[in-house]
C-alpha cells in the first residue's frame, strides 16, 4: 500500500504533457527493477515505452554500444557507467544527461542443492575458483571486471583462461542451473530471478566490485524531453522500493 501511495504521488507532480512514445534500450541489471516500474508509470502518463535489452559491453549486435554505432534512434540508455561515459566521450550521448539510478554489486551461485563453498573471504573466494571445474561469468561490466582485473590479482588467470568463459546473450545464472558451469558469478538483480540456482553471497570485501548503473539521452533521441522526464522518474524515490526488491541499491540525488 505505501510503494502505490508513494507511485500516486510522484504521479501527482508529473507535469501535464502530450503522450510520448519513448525506446528504451536497458542492461540487464535494471531489467527486474525497470519491468516492475514502467507499466505504472506509463498509466499514469499515457507515454507508451518501446523497450529493447542489451548489455553495455560485450561483442554480441544487441550491445547499448553496437545499437548506438549504427546510429538506432533510442530515447533512452540505462547500462553501466564506464562504458556510458566512453559513449558520451564518443558523441554517442547527450552529455550533461547522465543521471546515476543504482549501485550494484557481484554475487556468485551455484545449482540448486550444489554445496555452498565459503567465499566469505578473499582466500576462500580464490580457494573456491581454483577448485571449481567450470565457472560462469557476464559477458559484461562485471565479467570484464573478474577477468581483467580480479583473476590477475588473484594470480589464477591462467587457471580461469582454461575453464572459465564469458556468457553473453542469456543470464549467467540459467548456465548454471543447466549444469553447464559449476559455479557463476554475476550481477545480483540479474541472478535474482533465475530458478535453479543458489546465491551463495556477494563477493568479498577486497574482492568486490560495485557498478552503478545509469540512464541517459543517446544523440539519436526523437523525443529528448521526454526522455528525460522518464529518466528523472526512475531516479526518484518512487523507484526505490521496486529497486531495493530488485537486488540493487538507490543512488540518491543530492536534490532530495
Amino acid at each position: 500500500m505505501l510503494t502505490k501511495t508513494i507511485l500516486l504521488l510522484a504521479f501527482v507532480a508529473l507535469p501535464s504533457v502530450r503522450a510520448a512514445e519513448i525506446r528504451v534500450v536497458t542492461s540487464g541489471a535494471f531489467t527486474a527493477a525497470y519491468q516492475e516500474l514502467i507499466p505504472a508509470y506509463e498509466r499514469a502518463t499515457h507515454d507508451k515505452l518501446i523497450t529493447e535489452y542489451g548489455a553495455s559491453t560485450g561483442t554480441t549486435p544487441d550491445t547499448i554500444p553496437h545499437r548506438l554505432e549504427r546510429g538506432e534512434a533510442i530515447d533512452v540508455v540505462i547500462m553501466a557507467s564506464k562504458p556510458l561515459d566512453d559513449l558520451i566521450r564518443a558523441g554517442k550521448v547527450k552529455p550533461g544527461s547522465r543521471i546515476d539510478l543504482v549501485s550494484s554489486s557481484i554475487v556468485m551461485a551455484v545449482k540448486t542443492g550444489a554445496p555452498r563453498p565459503d567465499i566469505s573471504t578473499i582466500e576462500g573466494l580464490k580457494r573456491t575458483l581454483v577448485a571449481a571445474r567450470s565457472v560462469a561469468y557476464s559477458g559484461s561490466a562485471s565479467g570484464v571486471y573478474l577477468r581483467t582485473e580480479l583473476f590477475p590479482r588473484l594470480g589464477i588467470e591462467k587457471e580461469m583462461q582454461v575453464k572459465a568463459r564469458a556468457i553473453e546473450g542469456e543470464p549467467v545464472g540459467a548456465v548454471v542451473a543447466r549444469g553447464d558451469a559449476e559455479i557463476g558469478f554475476q550481477q545480483k538483480s540479474e541472478m535474482l530471478p533465475v530458478k535453479g540456482i543458489d546465491i551463495v553471497g556477494l563477493l568479498p570485501e577486497g574482492a568486490q566490485r560495485v557498478t552503478i548503473f545509469c540512464a541517459a539521452i543517446p544523440a539519436t533521441a526523437k523525443d529528448a524531453v521526454a526522455a528525460k522526464r522518464l529518466i528523472d522518474w526512475l531516479a526518484s524515490p518512487a523507484a526505490y522500493d521496486a529497486i531495493r526488491k530488485s537486488g540493487l541499491d538507490p543512488v540518491r540525488k543530492q536534490n532530495e
